[in-house]
């Protein structure tokens, strides 16, 4: 079991399968892109397996998420999925991505075993998304969606963050196509994550404000505590049900306190938190024949350690120094 000095446990774990990305999102890198990883520094696909198993098997984890970078360019992708479809117990797994590959990997996916998807999608204006993620691909996106819920990769998630400027007035128009097309949208509070250092507190949209805006054409009813337990977001019934919305308040309703995650960025580190500030190495020990039980004897000393809390909620908090797409969302 993975339990830390506040009582809470891990149960969910965030794989990192690549720092490398086919976009350059504004929040997230700068258009250069960044200093890409070694290839010997990544943990083989059978580096990887085996950890998801020391953790599934004999730490209690019981959800795998893939994340990046964008998971999709990792070419084992369907293996890995595959393998850890085959463990018992079997966990849930599912994917998050920009939906660039999609199109064509979805029903693949699904035969492996992924049970679903989180798309990252933050505009319905092709012009917008080019001036956000700096690259033409929005048609791309919106195939991979579509790709996704053919294949039954569903509940589809649709994961946005609102910039000033930019798409901020678009929120009711993303919940109307997101209900037209029977995807869950989740807003993001835009979080301090991008390589630049370019985050300010007092521009971001925060959720207070997205809700104002989809309360303008939508009645939003509080799902409740109860339905929500470690999920980040709260959700909303909107007009009297079926369908939900999401918003994920990291910053100014910071949910550590339910916090059930572990992660694993793309080089073999154990994070405690996604803004956590030190890493406990586990590569080394892979490449060093240890054996299970000292591996996962390392990863529970790591999450024992973990910090009651982000710091996201202190206006005076700083920014870690590895970038998104080095450690997984």
């Amino acid at each position: 079991m993975l339990i830390d000095t506040y009582g809470r446990v891990a149960t969910d774990l965030r794989v990192s399968l690549t720092d490398r990305c086919n976009l350059r999102c504004t929040y997230c890198m700068p258009e250069e892109g960044l200093q890409w990883l070694a290839k010997p520094d990544l943990l083989t696909d059978d580096e990887i397996v085996r950890l998801i198993t020391i953790a599934v098997r004999d730490l209690g984890i019981d959800e795998v998420r893939f994340t990046g970078g964008e998971p999709l360019l990792r070419p084992g992708l369907p293996g890995i999925v595959e393998r850890v479809a085959a463990l018992t117990p079997r966990p849930q797994m599912s994917l998050t991505t920009n939906g660039i590959g999609l199109e064509r990997t979805a029903t693949a996916l699904r035969d492996a075993g992924l049970d679903r998807v989180n798309v990252s999608l933050d505009t319905l204006r092709p012009e917008v998304f080019q001036a956000m993620t700096r690259r033409k691909r929005h048609g791309d996106v919106l195939r991979g969606l579509e790709a996704a819920r053919a294949a039954g990769l569903t509940p589809v998630k649709v994961n946005t963050v609102l910039m000033p400027g930019l798409n901020d007035d678009e929120a009711p128009d993303l919940l109307a196509w997101a209900i037209a097309h029977d995807y869950e949208l989740r807003f993001i509070e835009q979080m301090p994550l991008d390589a630049q250092h370019g985050w300010k507190r007092d521009g971001m949209i925060t959720a207070g404000d997205i809700l104002a805006s989809l309360r303008t054409r939508f009645a939003l009813t509080p799902e409740g505590q109860d339905e929500r337990g470690s999920a980040p977001a709260e959700r909303w019934i909107v007009d009297g049900g079926p369908h939900r919305v999401g918003v994920i308040a990291s910053v100014t309703r910071p949910f550590c306190r339910a916090c059930d995650r572990t992660r694993l960025t793309a080089d073999g580190q154990v994070r405690t938190c996604l803004f956590a500030t030190e890493e406990t190495d586990l590569r080394t020990a892979l490449r060093s024949e240890a054996p299970d039980d000292e591996i996962a004897r390392i990863w529970k000393v790591a999450m024992w350690g973990k910090k009651a809390g982000s710091g996201l909620d202190d206006p005076s908090f700083l920014q870690p120094e590895r970038p998104m797409s080095a450690i997984g969302g």
